[in-house]
């Protein structure tokens, strides 16, 4: 738990942590989740003395961003998907395929 937290903050740490280990989380990404959510709710509420930029600004949710802030944002479906898809076109060399050609292949 961060220096300086508070009894809420400490408990928020614990609930966090504890839902992600029954979520399958190992202990350690467990505890990165968990603290990492709670110093974002610290630096929101402006208990802590340092804060990021997106941090406090940020107002969605990763999910909600959907890949705003990746490098070229989101890319549509992954290779996976579109390799199934074409397998169910039954489209010929679709194994050797790269992603791009992928979606060449289906027309997209």
């Amino acid at each position: 738990m961060p220096a300086g937290s508070n009894k809420k903050r400490e408990r928020q740490y614990e609930h966090i942590k504890e839902s992600q280990e029954e979520q399958g989380a190992s202990n350690g990404r467990a505890k990165e989740i968990a603290a990492r959510t709670v110093n974002k709710q610290r630096a929101r509420s402006g208990e802590s003395k340092t804060a990021s930029r997106t941090s406090t600004q940020d107002k969605k949710s990763a999910y909600e961003r959907g890949g705003e802030r990746s490098h070229k944002g989101a890319q549509g479906p992954t290779k996976d998907q579109l390799y199934a898809e074409a397998k169910k076109k039954n489209i010929d060399g679709r194994s050797a395929m790269n992603k791009e050609q992928l979606r060449k292949a289906l027309g997209r």
